[in-house]
């Protein structure tokens, strides 16, 4: 796709981060924005932001947890625009996991299988119908990570899991929809950790995965200057991801029609080339850092 003016885009986790990024580096190109999130204040702002902006963009607020809320944001688009050209499902957390995986509650394991994995399987059952109905150019990107698709970096394996099976599902979709007018896409955000609020996913964790007692992550991370400051300690200097980078790495993904949307540095080359090395020589795993 060269040309967004007039394109209808869907932006799942959409009020902030990747998503925010993306709905502006779309909004500047012509596209009709459709931003959705559970964060109701960030998306009401982000919302009035994008129409200050001169961008047409509104905000339906969407669980991507629950199959229903995701089929009411589809047929909402369609009853405002009529169709819809661009599909986001952009929606992740990371439940901030600290120690031994076996120490972990279930809570924390349900409510990050519930928003990566369900609301990547929600988006897809909600609008790939309609995608497939038009019969027309359309594009589904999905939001992955390199933590999990890619490579494992142990520290945080809830969310490597569950990034690992959004890239599964990912590419299976690509594979069936080879036939048809839909081009899928694999987003990979990067090549650096990216400043998002991905560290602070607290902030929107629903009362029923709540853990008595911990206010916020266990790990004591909420925002990438605490991931800095940590990393410091190993004498590792955090390399950094703008969103807005993300974004155009994404908008350029779409023009190039390609699967992979992935920027990658040496250092990352490396890592892949290493766990690609492990697998073809059956050499036991080794741990992985976060820099570089």
């Amino acid at each position: 796709m060269k040309d967004f003016s007039d394109k209808v885009a869907v932006i799942t986790g959409g009020a902030s981060g990747v998503g925010r990024s993306i709905a502006f580096a779309l909004g500047g190109r012509g596209a009709k924005i459709v931003i959705s999130d559970v964060d109701k204040g960030a998306l009401e702002s982000t919302s009035q932001a994008l129409t200050d902006a001169g961008i047409t963009a509104s905000g339906v607020y969407c669980d991507v947890t629950s199959l229903e809320s995701c089929q009411a944001l589809a047929n909402s688009v369609l009853e405002t625009h009529g169709g819809i050209d661009l599909v986001f499902a952009n929606a992740g957390i990371a439940a901030g996991e600290a120690g031994a995986m076996w120490e972990y509650s279930e809570k924390d394991w349900n409510w990050s299988f519930n928003v990566n994995i369900w609301g990547v399987i929600h988006s897809i059952r909600a609008f790939m119908p309609i995608l497939i109905e038009q019969n027309r150019e359309a594009h589904f990107v999905i939001t992955g990570s390199g933590n999990g698709g890619l490579v494992v970096l142990p520290d945080v394996p809830i969310y490597t899991a569950s990034k690992a099976a959004v890239h599964a599902i990912t590419e299976n979709l690509y594979i069936q929809t080879e036939a048809t007018p839909i081009n899928v896409h694999a987003l990979f955000p990067g090549p650096h950790v990216v400043d998002t609020g991905l560290f602070n996913s607290s902030r929107v964790r629903p009362e029923e995965f709540k853990k008595p007692g911990v206010e916020t992550n266990e790990t004591g991370i909420t925002c990438v200057e605490d991931m800095r400051k940590m990393v410091k300690e190993f004498g590792i200097t955090l390399k950094v991801t703008h969103p807005d980078e993300v974004a155009e790495l994404a908008i350029k993904g779409l023009e190039n029609n390609q699967f992979w949307i992935l920027a990658t540095t040496p250092e990352t080359d490396a890592r892949l080339q290493a766990r690609l090395d492990m697998i073809n020589n059956r050499t036991n795993p080794v741990r992985l850092m976060i820099g570089g």
